[in-house]
């Protein structure tokens, strides 16, 4: 069976994130763009994932049309709750900031609202593909071959390749190994999570640093709490009984205070491990990488969806000026510009995983100083402000 061709300037893996945001910002500067997805839109759709949104992605959502639904349905937070020692101290990122705050609003609701947006403009995006392959990325006329949903073959030529396809996706294994430079971070813990039909015990997210372990409180809905504990990451999820979910988050996240944990059913749970990766090479020829296909970051700094935001509006501005005006400069700056703010973001996230959990392998001094590094930052109006600025985003 002769493969069908499909001619696009842009050629977009991955339809999470960062490939619907690129395909958004092109669209709006006139650059034509194809997407292909390995899954079903329902799956993308239907796979729930976490999402803390920086004030400038939420700010880019409106400026991009998409932005109504999370109005009405995100939680707004002007703050964040450190609790340690049995003590609560809320930093007040908003007044730290100059009025900047974050947006509780899960990530598949984010690509919900870009794939309702980009199918209504008329984007052509190709779901549930299988057998996904680059060629020619060292030219000037790069293809991805696949399969479509149908069996049927297909060709898709471009000028450009945007791998949007995550860490397991075939776009970053398509730079040959030794021009890769990649740098990587196993932590020893990871997170059991779980969704609980309950209202908020907070009104905002509260992270716990406790000796059992670290503890987080987050919320989905009015009617859904979303609650995180540190264990190991191998273990098996059977030996998570709801009991002794629940014994654990009481005991971290106690207060001496009188604070009580709302509880009700659990409705999903499940053990994510934890990493932090970057590959420095994020273009090579014609192939530019954005988001989970380059960096994964421990999601208690809250970075991922924000990140890979800034990778395509990055990308998107270069690619702009490539079309505009015969000037490849941005696109020759692409990795130096995002791996500055990767990196600040890696750091970040970097700092709040080893500031808030405990690790068995660490010496009794460093488990002083993260105590010590929690109540420098509750006690100084400068580390409060160092912390606040990096949670709410840094300038773009």
């Amino acid at each position: 069976m002769s493969a069908s061709k499909i001619r696009t300037k842009v050629g977009i893996i991955g339809a999470g994130p960062a490939g619907l945001f690129l395909s958004e910002l092109l669209h709006r500067q006139g650059i034509d763009s194809v997407i292909i997805e390995s899954r079903t839109r329902a799956e993308i759709e239907g796979t729930i994932r976490a999402g803390v949104l920086e004030q400038w992605t939420v700010d880019l959502m409106h400026q991009l049309g998409v932005g109504g639904r999370m109005a009405r349905e995100g939680h707004f937070h002007t703050g964040i709750t450190l609790r340690f020692k049995g003590q609560s101290h809320h930093l007040d990122m908003e007044e730290l900031t100059g009025g900047k705050k974050v947006t509780v609003y899960p990530q598949h609701e984010v690509i919900k609202d870009l794939v309702a947006h980009r199918l209504a403009q008329g984007a052509v995006i190709h779901f549930g593909v299988q057998d996904v392959a680059l060629a020619g990325i060292e030219t000037d006329r790069p293809s991805v071959s696949f399969a479509q949903a149908d069996g049927t073959p297909a060709v898709l030529d471009c000028d450009f390749i945007a791998g949007c396809d995550g860490f397991h996706g075939p776009s970053r294994q398509a730079i040959p190994a030794g021009h890769r430079r990649e740098f990587q971070k196993i932590y020893p813990y990871g997170w059991l999570g779980i969704l609980t039909e309950a209202p908020p015990s907070h009104h905002e997210l509260i992270y716990a640093r406790h000796d059992r372990g670290f503890a987080l409180l987050s919320m989905r809905s009015p009617e859904i709490q979303r609650l995180y504990i540190q264990c190991d990451p191998k273990d098996d999820i059977a030996l998570w009984p709801d009991e002794r979910i629940w014994s654990e988050l009481h005991q971290r996240l106690e207060t001496v205070d009188g604070w009580k944990l709302t509880e009700g059913p659990v409705i999903q749970k499940g053990i994510i491990a934890m990493r932090s990766f970057v590959c420095e090479t994020m273009r090579h020829g014609r192939l530019f990488l954005a988001g989970d296909a380059a960096h994964i970051v421990p999601p208690t700094g809250a970075k991922g969806l924000n990140l890979a935001a800034a990778d395509v509006l990055v990308l998107s501005r270069a690619l702009e000026k490539f079309y505009a005006k015969g000037d490849a400069s941005g696109l020759d700056s692409y990795a130096a510009t995002c791996l500055a703010r990767i990196w600040k973001g890696e750091r970040f996230s970097w700092y709040m995983t080893t500031l808030l959990h405990t690790d068995d392998e660490a010496s009794p001094f460093e488990h002083r100083i993260r105590e010590a590094d929690l109540d420098y930052v509750v006690s100084s109006r400068a580390a409060a402000t160092a912390l606040a600025e990096n949670y709410v985003g840094l300038p773009i």
